[in-house]
């Protein structure tokens, strides 16, 4: 399964760690995400959706 949020769009990032000496070494930033059963209107049914937490406040902001 993907890393991938179905509503933002965030995916992996790349970046370093960097020791106290300033060697660096790769790491990869993962999204924060979650699956969620989240109701669809158009359709009136329960979708499950992996979804990152930052996704998951904008669909509630949406809602109200």
């Amino acid at each position: 399964m993907s890393k991938v949020c179905c509503v933002t769009g965030k995916k992996p990032a790349v970046g370093h760690n960097v020791s106290h000496s300033n060697r660096k070494t790769k790491r990869r930033f993962l999204p924060n995400l979650m699956s969620k059963k989240v109701f669809n209107p158009k359709t009136g049914k329960w979708e499950k959706l992996r979804i990152s937490t930052n996704g998951l406040r904008t669909l509630t902001k949406r809602m109200k």
